[in-house]
């Protein structure tokens, strides 16, 4: 009689389903990032709108009123941003590893 079953640390079974966590990973993140473009395309659209209706009914362009829409929903848009894409976009790896080799480099030349 023979074993048809597959012992569990299967090194094919383990990679599809890495690789199937993966994409469903991937997947997510574009999904992330493709909603706060949206937001984003939605955030300039709406506020020039905004900027274009109350200019033109005579209210000054430069007060707190005309831009208090973009500004507590560019506050929310920052936060949307910053969940998306985290920190890491200003300061990444290798925002880390440029700015390492920089000090470094004036350190060198320091010495010299």
């Amino acid at each position: 009689m023979e074993n048809n079953i597959e012992p569990l640390g299967n090194s094919n079974t383990q990679r599809a389903w890495e690789k199937e966590e993966a994409y469903l990973r991937a997947q997510k993140r574009v999904k992330a990032i493709v909603g706060f473009y949206w937001h984003l395309a939605s955030y300039v659209i709406v506020n020039l709108f905004l900027i274009i209706i109350i200019t033109s009914s005579g209210k000054p362009l430069f007060s707190l009123g005309t831009f208090s829409t973009a500004l507590f929903w560019g506050i929310g848009l920052a936060f949307h941003f910053m969940g998306v894409f985290g920190p890491s976009f200003f300061f990444g790896k290798h925002w880390e590893e440029r700015k390492i080799k920089e000090i470094m480099d004036k350190d060198t030349n320091n010495w010299e």
